[in-house]
């Protein structure tokens, strides 16, 4: 018997990321990141301040108020990226990230990309676009499995 409301492994892994990104603390987007391995969740992640700072909701956005576009100058931002905080999750727990594939509702910036290549990430599956085309680029270079969910 196939139950026909079951969810591919993508769809179920997407939704998570998306129900993850509701912890965002962030005002302008709000971001879901999971890791799996072997279809396991490895880590989770959402995008907002670093522990113990008050968050963007708290305090504002400086990005903001500087009209600073999307996809540029990252540094001036208070709150960590989701994927990063779900690399730097598994590392606090001690967990490897080697050949785990990310699920993301947006594609990861250069900043992120660069460290899911060295994290040793193999898959990455995102929803919303990101206005980044060298992390797209980099990304393939490197031979992650880049793949935009229509789903």
């Amino acid at each position: 018997m196939v139950n026909v409301g079951r969810p591919s492994w993508d769809q179920y892994f997407m939704e998570i990321a998306s129900l993850v990104s509701s912890r965002s603390t962030c005002i302008r987007r709000q971001v879901g990141a999971v890791l799996v391995r072997n279809k396991h969740i490895i880590s989770t992640g959402y995008n907002g301040a670093p522990s113990g700072v008050p968050h963007c909701l708290d305090v504002g956005c400086l990005r903001e108020q500087l009209q600073i576009p999307s996809g540029e100058r990252h540094e001036i931002c208070r709150g960590t990226h989701a994927e990063q905080n779900a690399i730097i999750q598994a590392a606090l727990h001690g967990v490897s990230t080697q050949g785990a594939a990310l699920y993301c509702t947006h594609q990861p910036c250069i900043l992120c990309a660069k460290m899911l290549i060295n994290a040793g990430v193999n898959r990455v599956v995102f929803r919303g676009e990101y206005p980044d085309s060298l992390a797209r680029e980099l990304m393939q270079e490197a031979d992650i499995e880049l793949i935009r969910w229509e789903g």
